[in-house]
């Protein structure tokens, strides 16, 4: 349903600035009716594939079809099977919720009957029924992104672009948010391609694309890019400077040394003779370690497996209780 075959977009230089490739021949497909998500470190190349897959900038070199069309060629076509919802929200918050879908809905022509058909359907999901003449300035967050949403079902997208639509929501309004969208998703049967930096929010996703330099490194489902490492790893909390003990691993084991916020993390579990890479490292540096453990990876081991760099703080999200 997408396909970006050798796409690339380089940014012009300037006197002070040389220019700079943001999309490096990147190709990459999402199956009709698949739920993907799209990751990568800042500078990656997300920000410019969003804008180029919503038609807001010209890419220099490739091609892009959505749903058989060609976006480059027939823009107007495209838009007509694709809802995007932005990072940053898209609705008037000095208006109802009812006003902004009818606007929304003006816009693209659904009027009288066919509009409370639709309405209804975009609001199936949601938890707006009773609050449909609340101005949204006056909703949570959680809700307000719900209009969001709602408002671009309005037009029965067979595509679906999100740019990192759960920004600045708590974990509980996160997990309905993204709870409702699967939902909505498997009943259409809509593509879904969404960037997130969030990592628990692929868990449950189809496949989990992750670039790096305008360049995709990985795309599989989750359990296969966990697969990539392993089954299980060993995650070391040093009692002093993290990196220091990093150091030493690496030097005295020919390990490959992970560094995760304040942990290490090593794909090896045992060390050469065939002994547990646990007990080998707590006989020799114990003093040093505050606490080791053995773990299953997860998408944030991948990331730094993939793309050689630490997570990014705002990516990892403390989920609350359920």
């Amino acid at each position: 349903m997408i396909q970006i075959n050798s796409l690339t977009h380089t940014y012009p230089g300037s006197r002070k600035q040389a220019p700079r490739t943001a999309l490096d021949n990147l190709s990459l497909s999402v199956r009709e009716g698949e739920f993907a998500i799209l990751s990568g470190p800042n500078g990656s190349g997300k920000s410019t594939l969003f804008r180029i897959l919503c038609g807001l900038a010209l890419p220099s070199s490739g091609a892009v079809c959505i749903g058989g069309i060609d976006l480059l060629t027939q823009p107007e076509k495209v838009r007509r099977i694709l809802g995007v919802v932005f990072q940053n929200p898209a609705v008037d918050k000095h208006l109802s919720v009812i006003e902004n879908l009818r606007i929304h809905a003006d816009l693209y022509g659904i009027k009288g009957g066919d509009f409370s058909r639709h309405c209804d359907e975009a609001l199936g999901w949601t938890d707006l029924a009773d609050r449909l003449d609340q101005r949204v300035e006056t909703l949570s967050g959680g809700l307000a992104r719900q209009v969001e949403l709602a408002k671009v079902l309005m037009t029965r997208p067979q595509v679906l672009l999100l740019d990192e639509p759960t920004t600045g929501l708590d974990p509980a309004s996160r997990r309905n948010f993204l709870a409702a969208l699967q939902k909505v998703q498997r009943d259409r049967g809509i593509t879904v391609l969404m960037t997130s930096h969030v990592f628990s929010e692929a868990e449950d996703v189809d496949r989990v694309a992750i670039m790096r330099d305008g360049k995709l490194l990985a795309f599989d489902s989750p359990q296969a890019l966990k697969a990539m490492i392993g089954t299980e790893m060993v995650v070391v909390q040093p009692m002093g400077d993290a990196e220091e003990l990093a150091a030493i691993l690496r030097a005295e084991l020919g390990l490959a040394v992970r560094r995760h916020g304040d942990e290490l993390r090593l794909e090896e579990t045992e060390n050469g003779e065939g002994l547990p890479m646990l007990e080998s490292i707590l006989e020799r540096w114990r003093d040093r370690i505050k606490s080791i453990s053995i773990k299953q990876p997860d998408l944030e081991d991948v990331f730094v497996h993939v793309t050689g760099r630490a997570v990014p703080e705002h990516a990892v999200h403390k989920e609350l209780p359920r």
